[in-house]
């Protein structure tokens, strides 16, 4: 199981060759669309699983009310230092996913750029923090989760299967895959890896039918 102390450790070791390798200096391309294609659901964001703070500060430079929470004290420290410097307000948190405590709750819409693979990788937390979901996410929110696929032959994860099991009706609808590739740096190369983007939305807004509307969109960047 990996601690906020041990994120620390990989922040701190990996300072002076570029940083861990999912920290790429920016949101990841497949989430940089979303926010280019303006269906962020707004004012209030949250960015669970923040780290160094790229993707919540480039949703504050947009103008929307973020918060982001990570387990690494060190990573949080980045990104209130990063947003301190561009005169942006966003508020980070050191916060565990699994037991989240969060008095703004719900949002208008909820970021997981790479902690849910993370949380099952690691072995820790996927059932706790899936049960807090229902609770961060306003009806009608829009609930975005990039992860990793089984298929990028890393040792671990995720499948479609088990993303969508992860959002099931009556609590999620409309729920969408996409096929993408996810960013990584790693020994100055850059690496594309097979991945998912999730989009569901927490049912409940008025007019919603139940209907889960499942689709699959597969659209490889």
């Amino acid at each position: 199981m990996t601690t906020g102390d041990e994120y620390d450790e990989i922040y701190r070791d990996s300072a002076g060759s570029g940083g861990p390798p999912w920290d790429i200096g920016g949101p990841q391309p497949a989430l940089a669309r979303v926010l280019d294609d303006g269906v962020v659901m707004g004012p209030k964001v949250l960015d669970v699983g923040c780290g160094a703070g790229d993707l919540a500060i480039a949703l504050a430079r947009r103008g929307y009310e973020v918060t982001g929470v990570d387990i690494s004290p060190v990573a949080i420290g980045m990104a209130r230092d990063k947003a301190a410097r561009e005169g942006l307000t966003a508020h980070f948190e050191v916060q565990d996913a699994a037991h989240l405590s969060l008095p703004s709750a719900p949002f208008d819409s909820v970021f997981d750029s790479g902690l849910l693979h993370s949380l099952r990788r690691n072995g820790r937390g996927v059932d706790e923090y899936l049960a807090l979901l229902p609770g961060l996410a306003a009806p009608g929110a829009t609930v975005f989760v990039l992860a990793i696929s089984l298929a990028a032959a890393q040792g671990w994860g995720v499948t479609e299967e088990f993303l969508r099991a992860c959002f099931p009706a009556p609590d999620w609808v409309g729920t969408q895959v996409e096929d993408i590739d996810v960013a990584a740096e790693t020994g100055g190369r850059k690496l594309a890896l097979t991945g998912f983007l999730l989009r569901t939305i927490r049912s409940g807004a008025f007019g919603d039918t139940g209907d889960t509307g499942d689709t699959r969109v597969v659209g490889r960047t």
